[in-house]
């Protein structure tokens, strides 16, 4: 593939997917379904692509937040998953004993501690939505490992979506008969067999601070609010 990025930024990369998941939508077997859509984001990176995404369809724009589960030694290699509020997924070539020791105990409460400070960070400026019988579109700025995607998308099928749609600008080619396991749908623009890190396909890959989160979701949830009042 060429070196040149992909995308300028996430809200470049939210525009083509928004564009990518409409038209998505438009088609069986989701064309068929009543439901509406809600665009939960992984934050905080998905976030800003996600917002182009809710935009486009008009719809809420909520978080579901997840960490991954760090070995005990080696803080870089994801041996699960976990969300705020408790689902927990480990990957399928973890040691057996790893989620039993102290250790990994320890690597899972950290990580379940982070899930739930920044869920506190952010709820304040996310709307109240159910996925029970939505379109549940999960949106990140990229798919790594799919741990985090994969822990969202368990966690929202137990309120019971009427589909779930996995969405990223950009993933491992190989990568997608696995997350097909999670959700009704796979939405991936790029997927490149050459996959060193989300951020290379990015020209503008900043972190995003919890500030300009939560000024996305404001400005969604707001616009939302205008738009049922009929203003």
């Amino acid at each position: 593939m060429s070196d040149f990025p992909l995308f300028r930024d996430r809200i470049d990369a939210g525009e083509q997917l928004a564009q990518a998941i409409a038209f998505a939508l438009t088609q069986p077997p989701l064309s068929t379904l009543d439901a509406q859509p809600i665009v939960y984001a992984l934050p905080r990176g998905g976030i800003p692509v996600g917002l182009p995404v809710a935009q486009l369809l008009h719809c809420p724009l909520s978080i579901l937040v997840a960490k991954k589960i760090s070995h005990p030694k080696n803080p870089e290699l994801a041996i699960g998953a976990v969300t705020a509020d408790g689902n927990v997924l480990w990957a399928e070539e973890t040691p057996f004993f790893i989620p039993h020791s102290r250790q990994g105990k320890a690597a899972l409460a950290e990580a379940t501690a982070k899930a739930q400070a920044q869920l506190a960070q952010l709820a304040p400026a996310c709307p109240e939505v159910n996925a029970e019988g939505a379109i549940a579109i999960i949106v990140d700025d990229g798919i790594a490992t799919g741990m985090t995607m994969a822990v969202a998308a368990q966690a929202l099928k137990a309120q019971n979506p009427a589909a779930i749609l996995l969405c990223a600008p950009v993933a491992p080619h190989g990568l997608i008969p696995w997350l097909e396991r999670w959700g009704d749908r796979v939405i991936v623009l790029e997927t490149p067999r050459f996959f060193m890190s989300v951020s290379r396909f990015y020209a503008d890959f900043p972190q995003v601070e919890t500030e300009e989160a939560l000024a996305y979701l404001q400005q969604h949830k707001e616009a939302e609010e205008q738009r049922s009042r009929g203003e």
